[in-house]
């Protein structure tokens, strides 16, 4: 049995008493007595008699990893085994899915059913005082559940789901290890001259999933493709001329997602010495969390370094109070720093004040950050800082006040590059943290 294994196995029972408990807990405080989740069904494309591509409510494949499965449910009642409702139809024009025997299925009472209207005799007669979570379908209307995604229960619920079990540890470790061996191939594939396609196919060989399979569509960009945040083009012919790589890219494992980025230059020492600066401060930046530090102050230090970094490399000239208090480093960093991570890329309750709900505001002029609250032992969280040649901001900043602190020789320099982002999972510890990607890199690296 490998480590990964082994762990899986040894923390999957923990961790369902944790969501048992944490359930309980808000079913007693919403007034209901048990918890129906559906798996999810993928949507009609429209007009068509196709389907998108399924993806698994995240609600769901928290206790049980089923990500390929549509129309299962997941019936919890505190006291009681967890019933697994197992979507298995008699069809001839898809592969039913197997029965699943694994690591956690003997903590789960497994029963397949042929489709939806089947699973409802095995569920208690009386669901008047049940709750469902996910998407409604038209034989939902006649269980006569008690709510539908009651929203006191669902932000409970999310609340609760910042902090990680062990168990969610040991699947963000893997969902890292399988990202890096996609990110290293992936580099290489760049060094050979391959183009954003040709990268994106080698990284999904490397990490054994199909695209539908991973957390996120691959964000890959070549020179100045990486100025576009959320780039989405995968081009089939190399450019003319090779300046740099940024590659956004995670992997899945058991339902749980990496989130890893990494910025590559081709033949510029400039740009090179840039992408190392900015790693070291990314890496100063991880140094400095721990649980009880507020993740909004962690976000305003990276723009005070950031405002240092664009300084030495003659990008900016005014100092770093300067910059800051006129809003020139959100010129070349207008995203927030990171944000929760687990079965969701962006993970749910990162702003949430309390288990009863609020919501804690960004710092002003901030308007993206996607994480406010105080960071907590077993909270994972990406760091992910940047630094862009974006024609947008840098017109806008032209044309008023900030203009005058810009180098713009230097910039003209570096918008062929198109900008950097380094980004790594952190599980968050009482003294510090893991690094889930570092220590992933490491590992494929070393074996």
């Amino acid at each position: 049995m490998d480590s990964c294994a082994h762990d899986l196995e040894a923390t999957y029972a923990g961790h369902l008493d944790v969501l048992m408990r944490r359930t309980t807990r808000a079913l007693e405080v919403t007034g209901f007595t048990g918890l129906l989740i559906h798996s999810g069904s993928p949507p009609p494309v429209f007009l068509d008699d196709q389907h998108y591509p399924f993806k698994a409510n995240a609600a769901f494949k928290i206790w049980v990893p089923l990500t390929d499965v549509q129309d299962c449910f997941l019936y919890v009642e505190p006291g009681r085994r967890p019933l697994l409702l197992f979507h298995r139809p008699q069809d001839y024009w898809h592969k039913p899915a197997d029965l699943p025997e694994s690591y956690w299925t003997a903590h789960v009472d497994v029963r397949p059913v042929p489709d939806r209207a089947s699973a409802r005799p095995h569920l208690p007669a009386d669901l008047s005082r049940v709750a469902y979570l996910g998407e409604t379908f038209p034989e939902i209307t006649s269980w006569n559940v008690g709510a539908m995604n009651p929203q006191a229960l669902v932000t409970r619920l999310d609340y609760d789901r910042a902090v990680k079990t062990p168990y969610e540890v040991a699947c963000l470790r893997e969902a890292n290890r399988r990202g890096a061996r996609g990110h290293l191939a992936a580099e290489r594939a760049f060094r050979e001259g391959g183009s954003e396609f040709d990268i994106e196919l080698v990284f999904l060989r490397a990490c054994g999933q199909r695209e539908q399979e991973l957390p996120y569509n691959p964000i890959i960009a070549l020179n100045s493709g990486a100025a576009v945040l959320h780039y989405q083009v995968l081009e089939r012919t190399p450019p003319a001329e090779r300046h740099s790589l940024l590659i956004d890219a995670g992997a899945e494992f058991a339902g749980y997602a990496s989130d890893i980025t990494r910025t590559y230059a081709h033949d510029s020492s400039d740009f090179a010495a840039l992408v190392r600066e900015m790693d070291q401060l990314q890496q100063s930046l991880c140094a400095s969390v721990r649980a009880g530090v507020d993740w909004r102050d962690v976000h305003l230090s990276c723009h005070r370094l950031l405002s240092e970094l664009l300084n030495d490399a003659d990008i900016i000239r005014c100092d770093v109070e300067k910059a800051v208090e006129i809003g020139l480093s959100s010129v070349f960093l207008p995203h927030g720093l990171g944000h929760l991570l687990g079965a969701q890329v962006h993970d749910v309750g990162g702003f949430l004040r309390t288990p009863e709900g609020g919501e804690i505001p960004r710092p002003a002029g901030h308007p993206y950050l996607r994480l406010t609250r105080v960071l907590e032992e077993g909270f994972v969280v990406t760091m992910e800082p940047g630094l862009y040649f974006i024609d947008a901001l840098l017109e806008q900043a032209r044309a008023d006040a900030r203009g005058a602190h810009i180098n713009w020789a230097r910039v003209e320099q570096f918008r062929p590059f198109g900008g950097i982002r380094i980004e790594d999972n952190l599980a968050i510890t009482r003294t510090g943290c893991e690094n889930l990607t570092r220590d992933a890199f490491a590992a494929v690296s070393a074996g």
